[in-house]
């Protein structure tokens, strides 16, 4: 019998689906860009359920005659394509047909839509790329379209979407593009009948301000530029608006949202200096390129883009955001010259890997038994010389020696000498020789391991305010936090939904009684996006990790001997004493005779 058979179109398109359809928010950008093309100014985006129960737009475009509707929905349908070189000049997003036809493979469609010369409006129903329904209905000027039950007949994809605010933070950040680049149409999104987001049309950086933070409304500089080559225009955010995420980075290429780390690297690289080290800025940049330059053809989504000459682009790009944050006087000097020479290369600097020096003794074993007596914690470590010399995130587990005999010349009494080096630095004597702590670090492993033990015993202590505060997030900022409530509120926050993206706090943990519960609780979520792309760290960990670098960054203080050799005894009742929670060495010993030789070397 004959093994290979065609498959049929419903399996074909529920497989073509897998390409264009990821998740709700691939629903929504491709819905948008319908409705762009169609020359819509006004744009209602509904999602119910974070967008697995309804998606929904409602434009006022030009609306489609009922055999343009109907022909929407097969697949290789197009008005913009009639010979293969097209594909290389099309400057809109996408055309009705090219992600439909997916997205009724994989849901419950109807559609509405009129032609402003038509009298009636057309409705179609589809159901798994079946149509149930084709009828005549009265309708407004436009196209409404409404996808239901998204992968209701491919459940293994339903099953492995997200929770609903990670999947409605994706929906959010899919609008915020399109909302960018077209900041002459209107946007309004509704999240469970609740108004999330509402764009009137306005100039771009008052968009830039509305859809992302009100607080860059101060921190815009312009970037223009044009050349034969490329045309460049949009905004890039002052240097002290420069953050640690890389959050509200955005290119735009013939008003298509684009991922470029070349042409990210071109904007850092403008900033120099005039940015710390481990920030970067915001910026909403748009390149125009003669569609024949470039090729949007790499990847199904159309965020990769092949550039003829990227050396040249990067060139210009670089020069367009220093010339800009030049005339802000944000920067000494500038290279931009108006008779650059645009035909020469640029060469992207590539980055030295650093090597690491191996430190003299590495001990692996198992983690320190924590009922041991604590009071004698010098012996722990007596044999080692010396643990990870580097800044590399390094995990060094130091062999346990619980079950050796103690000696028994060794008792830490009041007279054990501790001294503390310019408020960060912690000294004491042992056997050995010398350690030395870091005290900052110590403080953080010591916490770190105190917050995750308060969440699973949800046993945190919170001070209530006398005045409660209230604190407004950015559209994308609530979608997150909405995912980390219960955790928020486990390490002592008392906090509740207070309107539209808003939180009314009531009550932070204790140890921050003193700190703005505004600043607090914006920190906690930009640590968050942070570290959103580690994996391998948990939501707890990465929270109890904020909070006690939050908390130890203010202990750099003089401490009194008690405080000292409690901070000490703390530090060795944790699971790992030698290892801060980012991965960087607490400690060092210094044998007596490497002392010495550091004193007749000098």
């Amino acid at each position: 019998m004959d093994k290979i058979k065609l498959l049929s179109d419903a399996i074909a398109n529920q497989i073509a689906a897998g390409e264009v359809v990821q998740r709700p928010a691939s629903v929504v950008k491709e819905l948008l860009e319908n409705s762009i093309d169609a020359g819509a100014l006004n744009l209602k985006l509904i999602v119910k359920e974070s967008g697995k129960t309804l998606i929904q737009v409602i434009d006022d475009g030009s609306g489609m005659s009922p055999t343009d509707a109907r022909m929407s929905f097969e697949r290789h349908a197009t008005s913009k394509i009639k010979e293969s070189i097209d594909l290389f000049n099309i400057r809109t997003m996408g055309f009705r047909g090219e992600a439909l036809a997916s997205i009724a493979a994989v849901a419950q469609v109807e559609m509405k839509t009129r032609r402003e010369e038509d009298e009636v409006g057309t409705l179609i129903r589809i159901e798994g790329s079946e149509v149930v329904e084709q009828d005549f209905i009265q309708a407004a000027k436009g196209t409404s379209i409404a996808v239901k039950n998204l992968f209701f007949n491919v459940p293994a994809r339903r099953k492995f979407l997200k929770s609903n605010p990670v999947e409605m933070k994706h929906i959010i950040e899919e609008f915020q593009r399109v909302a960018l680049a077209h900041p002459d149409v209107s946007f309004i999104l509704y999240h469970n009948d609740i108004e999330v987001m509402n764009l009137p049309a306005a100039r771009l950086s008052k968009r830039i301000t509305d859809a992302l933070d009100k607080s860059y409304r101060d921190q815009l500089a312009k970037c223009e530029i044009e050349t034969d080559v490329v045309k460049i225009t949009g905004y890039v955010g002052k240097p002290q608006s420069a953050k640690k995420t890389k959050g509200d980075q955005y290119f735009f290429v013939n008003k298509r949202f684009i991922k470029s780390n070349y042409l990210h690297h071109a904007v850092v690289n403008a900033f120099e200096s005039a940015i710390p080290e481990g920030t970067h800025p915001f910026y909403t940049l748009f390149l125009e390129i003669h569609p024949e330059n470039i090729d949007i053809n790499i990847h199904p989504t159309k965020t990769e883009i092949k550039f003829d000459n990227e050396q040249l682009i990067y060139a210009v790009l670089r020069s367009a955001v220093k010339q800009s944050i030049g005339v802000y006087n944000l920067t000494p000097s500038i290279d931009f010259d108006a008779n650059i020479n645009l035909t020469s290369g640029f060469e992207m600097p590539v980055r030295e890997t650093p090597s690491l020096k191996p430190s003299p003794r590495t001990y692996v074993g198992s983690e320190i038994n924590k009922k041991e007596n604590l009071d004698n914690w010098e012996k722990m470590f007596e044999s080692y010389s010396s643990v990870v010399n580097t800044e590399a995130e390094q995990t060094v587990l130091f062999t346990s020696k619980a079950n050796r005999e103690e000696p028994d010349d060794y008792q830490k009494t009041d007279e054990t000498q501790i001294l503390q080096l310019h408020q960060t630095y912690i000294l004491t004597q042992v056997k050995s020789g010398l350690m030395i702590i870091h005290q900052r670090y110590a403080y953080e492993r010591v916490l770190y391991e105190k917050y995750l033990k308060d969440m699973q015993s949800a046993q945190n202590v919170s001070q209530q305010l006398l005045f409660p505060k209230t604190v407004t997030l950015s559209a994308l900022d609530y979608a997150l936090s909405q995912d980390l409530l219960d955790l928020i509120r486990g390490i002592g926050f008392s906090i509740e939904e207070f309107g539209t993206n808003t939180y009314l706090i009531n009550g932070v943990p204790s140890h921050f009684s003193d700190e703005d519960e505004a600043v607090l609780f914006k920190g906690i979520l930009e640590a968050f996006k942070e570290n959103e792309n580690h994996r391998d760290n948990s939501k707890k960990e990465t929270l109890a990790r904020t909070l006690a670098k939050r908390y130890a960054a203010r202990q750099t203080k003089t401490l009194e001997k008690k405080e000292l050799t409690h901070l000490i005894d703390q530090l060795f009742e944790t699971a790992m004493p030698s290892i801060s929670p980012d991965g960087k060495p607490i400690m060092r010993i210094l044998p007596l005779e490497q002392v010495g030789e550091l004193i007749l070397n000098a």
